[in-house]
């Protein structure tokens, strides 16, 4: 970027006009803008890449494991690879139709200098209301419980440090910290967020590979899954999720200088989550097999160390962010419902935005199942959300001989062009349809009830070791002493 004296330049690429934003605050190349725009003013597709990424893998790496334990290895490695490919694909189409939308509104001189374009209103501006509501249903829907999820996710992860608070006062206290992200204003603002997210859970991933490989297994252990449908389409379901963080697409690319960039940057950040996933989920598996199906978060079986310490305070520091990722698309949404997200003060859209944060606090309390809870979500949710919804609107944006002519983006050569294209859709739509929300939907919420019949709602320490005095019906062996293996209960199935 060479301009200095421009803040806004605008540049005709095609029929699509482009809104390069400088991202200085001032035109003085004083060291308050440079570091302004070194840490905190992101928009190139390296910052969409970081965020992609670092937003895609998160808490879910702690559960890949106990995924892996209900699945077994093979089905594990493969649904991982699978569903990557899935979620690549669908982001892919997310992005045509963002491009497709923006450009038809820029034909008409609309402006979003002040607006940030949603997926919602792409629905709404390509195929009307009633897309605009359901898209918007499920996409709130699932953007809460992410963000409800990073909040079990933080209780869980600082228990293992400090267990002289229950998991529920842990949550009261992470549900107080995570309510500063109302002071963030947009996705251009999480370049140096987006960027330590990736630096710790590349950090957590390794650890939890190294440790494992370190540890070896544990005596007797036992690799006996696929055991149970019901656990089999559970673990399925929560590496679908793993691979459906795309619901924040849209706000992502909006934040980008050159939008049209963003088509493969999913691909690529996908490729280097594998990187992450699959050594860790293979590993700890491996060191502790069927142990994990009663462990849903991988910290649980690991011995005290400080790597492990600092593998947990990193990881809760990512949850801060991954909660900003989730609930900023609903700040947006909240904000243009009450008139005020073109409000330049940014302290009046943090207090109006601060409503938001209240149900998914509660709802944290009520359900702290961490890994049953993730599995509900990406069966009942994500798989409508980022799977069938983009790939039923691609379809029918493009249904028209018209309207493939004159698309702004035309399918690639390698998928078979627009014949190809809507074949791979057809299939998406079929296959998460049936395994994802049929079978999943099923499974997982089978498996959520039965965590509600165990520990009861509003639960204050869930899979938490039972106090001192009564002797533990089960107790793993796991190398060395630790001061919480998680979940000791009755039953060894879950």
């Amino acid at each position: 970027m060479e301009s200095t004296d421009k803040v806004v330049e605008t540049v005709i690429v095609g029929n699509y006009v482009e809104m390069e934003s400088e991202g200085k605050p001032n035109n003085n190349n004083d060291i308050k803008s440079k570091f302004s725009n070194l840490f905190w003013h992101g928009g190139s597709a390296y910052d969409a890449w970081f965020s992609c990424a670092s937003n895609q893998v998160a808490q879910v790496l702690l559960t890949l494991p106990y995924s892996f334990s209900q699945l077994g290895m093979l089905s594990g490695v493969s649904f991982q690879l699978f569903y990557g490919l899935l979620g690549s694909w669908t982001a892919y189409l997310i992005s045509i139709l963002y491009i497709e939308y923006r450009t038809r509104k820029e034909r008409e001189k609309v402006d979003f200098r002040n607006h940030v374009i949603q997926w919602f209103e792409v629905l709404d501006g390509l195929l009307g209301k009633h897309w605009r509501n359901v898209g918007l249903a499920f996409n709130c829907t699932f953007l809460l419980f992410g963000s409800v999820i990073q909040l079990i996710a933080c209780a869980s992860n600082i228990y293992y440090i400090n267990n002289n608070l229950d998991k529920r006062t842990w949550t009261y206290i992470f549900g107080a910290c995570c309510a500063t992200t109302v002071f963030i204003p947009s996705f251009h603002n999480y370049r140096i967020w987006s960027f330590l997210g990736l630096l710790m859970t590349t950090y957590t991933a390794w650890y939890l590979t190294v440790a494992s490989l370190l540890h070896g297994q544990v005596e007797g252990v036992k690799h006996s899954g696929p055991t149970k449908m019901v656990l089999y389409f559970t673990g399925a379901t929560n590496i679908l999720y793993t691979f459906g963080g795309h619901a924040v697409t849209v706000e992502i690319m909006h934040a980008m200088w050159k939008p049209q960039k963003f088509k493969a940057i999913y691909l690529w950040a996908t490729l280097y989550v594998l990187t992450l996933t699959l050594p860790s989920a293979a590993s700890v598996y491996w060191a502790f097999g069927d142990l994990l199906l009663d462990h849903s978060n991988a910290f649980s079986l690991l011995p005290k160390s400080p790597f492990r310490d600092m593998a947990v305070i990193l990881m809760l520091i990512h949850q801060f962010i991954t909660f900003g990722f989730a609930c900023t698309p609903l700040y947006f949404v909240w904000e243009k419902a009450i008139g005020m997200h073109e409000c330049k003060s940014m302290c009046k859209r943090a207090a109006a935005r601060l409503p938001v944060v209240i149900p998914i606090w509660f709802l944290a309390i009520v359900f702290p199942f961490f890994g049953p809870i993730n599995s509900s979500v990406g069966s009942l949710l994500v798989s409508f959300t980022v799977y069938i919804i983009p790939a039923l609107a691609y379809m029918f944006t493009f249904k028209s001989a018209a309207a493939r002519e004159n698309a702004v983006e035309q399918p690639p050569k390698f998928v078979g062009r627009w014949a190809g294209s809507f074949t791979i859709n057809i299939f998406v739509v079929v296959w998460v349809l049936i395994v994802g929300f049929g079978f999943g939907g099923w499974a997982s919420m089978t498996n959520f009830i039965h965590q509600i019949d165990t520990f009861g709602l509003f639960t204050k320490c869930y899979q938490c070791p039972p106090p001192p005095g009564s002797p533990p019906p089960f107790l793993p062996h796991v190398g060395a002493p630790h001061p919480s293996p998680a979940n000791i209960t009755h039953h060894h199935h879950l």
